[in-house]
């Protein structure tokens, strides 16, 4: 992790700036965020750079992205003030029918609905990156790809997170041709401090730089992807292939104590679950409570919103949300009439079944540029390296986004948890997700921030926004202790060192259940030492100071800042 400041100009306190003193970029890769940097300095602005962070974290972390997976792309336009999201999300095959993916008994079969050719949906990330170029940047997408492409012809050194957990999939991967071409090395898997060359993604990356979408939905890549695919057993068509193309999403806003929020609409769930949770807090003094009560309110608003999840969610085109109900701030003072702030509010008061959720293999990048344009970008291939599967000659890891679907209504899967109708795979139909890109804003001050983290990525990017209330800065916001509730298991779950005894004797004293690291007494999935891998960026208008924040978690990440003015 390495986090640098700007030393920028000091503004007049009489007026905020009216510019960023330059570009801020935090990502998971120092290389993904000097790759951003590189494309500023040759004359880009944020989305240009945005390009360039994306394709290459899809180069350096294949555990988490790449263009054989998908996400979602949070846009300000200066010069217009616009907002908007690209859904970049994948899509369900049409040959991916729930029957698919049970066994002969009819119970879910996980080794289809997580491994190889049928866990895979239609990859979207290469048509988002077309589409940042295109309609948002100023540089030709060759330029933008740039980085990527030399990243991946010359390599990078494999670093521990990424050897580890090729040894955890390592099984499944080495089925695939196409895969033990790209992570063996003369029979030998990649280890730590390997240089990890990828001659064949590079050129899929070529193509898509030269032809553009038909780059890579079309033509060479396609036949390649689609061969793969019914080698390994899978089944894909051109035309859905083809056909693939990227949503502009109008994105969720609403404001909390004076800060404009703006954030991911459906089919992530967060933006929805955010608005729930911040606008019930409103109503409560946080900043004046001891450490039991704000968490203990916490928790609960977190609550209601995971159980909202499960019922109301999915994709908006094959599903309707009452999402004008759910994000009003009437909804949010019913719900918190029914906290009671001594005492925890059992779950199974709130009917129903556990929440679907995304896995931790994800990541998110932040950007703000001198012109005052802001990105926040999280993408995936849901599981760690996704589906394990790839295709051979293209160097595209796919995805394994079916598994975020609910493929049997009320089965668990191979995680243990279940969804319902509301997010039943249909071809074309996106999964639901967790990932929150989100935008907070007020007189003084401007910040981008997001995680990955699986369906505890919606409470991380809360307690960053309530760091950010808090008068943190944004390095401070990226290195925050984390605790999770989503309703169902019933559970409080916490990093190690979150909570002083003081504070875990509270919190059971209310009714609260914990699951703690290295508790295994309790129920749910249990508990890890350390969550997610923030990435924030925050540009202060008083002072016009730039400062990114990257998540001491995470050893290689980046949060660098380049002056220049617009």
């Amino acid at each position: 992790m390495l986090a640098v400041a700007a030393s920028a100009q000091q503004a007049s306190t009489a007026a905020p700036a009216a510019h960023p003193p330059g570009t801020a970029i935090a990502s998971g890769h120092r290389l993904a965020t000097e790759a951003g940097l590189e494309i500023i300095a040759q004359g880009g602005n944020a989305f240009d750079a945005a390009v360039a962070v994306s394709s290459t974290l899809g180069v350096v972390e294949p555990i988490s992205s790449g263009l054989g997976g998908g996400g979602f792309f949070l846009l300000h336009q200066a010069s217009t003030g616009r907002d908007v999201m690209i859904d970049a999300r994948e899509t369900a095959p049409e040959s991916a029918s729930p029957d698919k993916f049970l066994d002969k008994a009819g119970k879910l079969d996980p080794s289809r609905s997580i491994n190889g050719p049928w866990s895979a949906g239609i990859p979207g990330l290469p048509a988002a990156l077309v589409e940042l170029a295109g309609k948002y940047g100023r540089l030709p997408l060759k330029q933008s790809l740039a980085p990527a492409i030399r990243i991946a012809s010359e390599g990078f050194p494999v670093y521990e997170r990424m050897a580890k957990g090729y040894a955890l999939r390592r099984e499944e991967m080495e089925k695939y041709p196409g895969t033990r071409e790209v992570y063996l090395r003369n029979g030998r898997p990649i280890q730590t401090g390997d240089i990890f060359r990828q001659p064949e993604l590079a050129h899929t990356l070529t193509l898509l730089a030269e032809h553009g979408r038909d780059g890579f939905y079309k033509g060479e890549t396609a036949r390649k992807l689609l061969a793969g695919v019914k080698q390994s057993g899978g089944k894909w068509t051109a035309a859905e292939l083809a056909s693939y193309q990227v949503k502009e999403r109008a994105p969720i806003q609403f404001d909390y104590k004076g800060w404009k929020i703006t954030t991911a609409p459906p089919p992530s769930s967060g933006g929805i679950a955010l608005a729930e949770m911040l606008q019930i807090l409103e109503g409560y003094d946080l900043k004046g409570m001891d450490p039991v009560q704000r968490t203990h309110l916490t928790v609960e608003a977190m609550r209601r919103a995971y159980r909202d999840r499960t019922f109301f969610l999915g994709d908006p085109d094959f599903t309707t949300i009452p999402q004008k109900v759910l994000v009003s701030k009437d909804y949010a003072l019913g719900l918190r009439s029914t906290i009671n702030p001594e005492k925890a509010t059992p779950s199974d008061l709130l009917s129903g079944n556990p929440t679907p959720l995304e896995d931790e293999e994800t990541t998110h990048f932040s950007i703000i540029d001198a012109e005052g344009n802001r990105v926040g970008a999280t993408q995936t291939v849901n599981l760690l390296y996704g589906s394990g599967l790839i295709p051979k000659g293209t160097g595209v890891l796919l995805n394994d986004e079916m598994d975020d679907f609910a493929l049997k209504p009320g089965t668990p899967n191979a995680f243990g948890v279940m969804g319902y109708e509301a997010n039943a795979p249909k071809p074309g139909k996106r999964p639901l997700s967790s990932m929150t890109p989100t935008f907070m804003e007020n007189a003084d001050k401007s910040a981008v921030l997001g995680t990955p983290g699986g369906s505890r990525i919606i409470t991380m990017v809360l307690l960053g926004i309530l760091g950010y209330d808090d008068g943190l800065t944004a390095q401070q916001v990226a290195a925050l202790p984390r605790y999770h509730h989503q309703w169902l298991p019933d559970l409080i779950e916490a990093e190690s060192g979150t909570f002083d005894q003081a504070t875990v004797r509270g919190l059971e004293a209310m009714g609260h259940k914990l699951k703690l690291p290295g508790d295994t007494a309790a129920g749910g999935r249990g508990s890890s030492h350390v969550w997610g891998n923030l990435q924030t960026v925050e540009w202060d208008r008083k002072t016009n100071t730039l400062s990114g924040g990257s998540d001491p978690r995470n050893p290689v990440g980046a949060a660098l800042v380049r002056p220049g003015t617009p």
